[in-house]
């Protein structure tokens, strides 16, 4: 499982980095003001939730029981539903798919919570 969020970090750092800098270059004067600052918030929460799936690699074999692993997973869902309901809203415009974007902020709430609660 360490191996399993190694990678789903770095795929999701890898990424994000990608759609931070087309966001920059590539979005800039293509998308309102407001929908580029949406953009850019799905990739901020996508970064940070990357470098969160890099720790849960860390902590995974450390810290018995599951919680660190469903940290992770919901770490994962968040990056999917969040990041990629701002990022589909920004570039479509399809307001509807800011209904999604909650479900992804409980998702990593939802982590959060698991890790404090190994951690106790």
């Amino acid at each position: 499982m360490q191996r399993t969020f190694l990678l789903a970090g770095a795929l999701a750092g890898l990424i994000g980095v990608g759609f931070g800098a087309f966001g920059a270059h590539g979005l800039r004067g293509r998308l309102s003001p407001d929908m580029l600052a949406v953009f850019e918030t799905g990739v901020r929460y996508q970064m940070y939730h990357a470098l969160a799936l890099l720790a849960v690699a860390a902590l995974a074999d450390r810290i018995p029981g599951r919680l660190v692993h469903a940290a992770g997973w919901l770490f994962v869902a968040g990056i999917v539903l969040f990041s990629g309901s701002l990022y589909l809203l920004a570039v479509t415009g399809v307001t509807i798919l800011g209904a999604i974007t909650p479900i992804g902020g409980v998702a990593f709430l939802a982590g959060w919570a698991c890790l404090v609660l190994a951690t106790l």
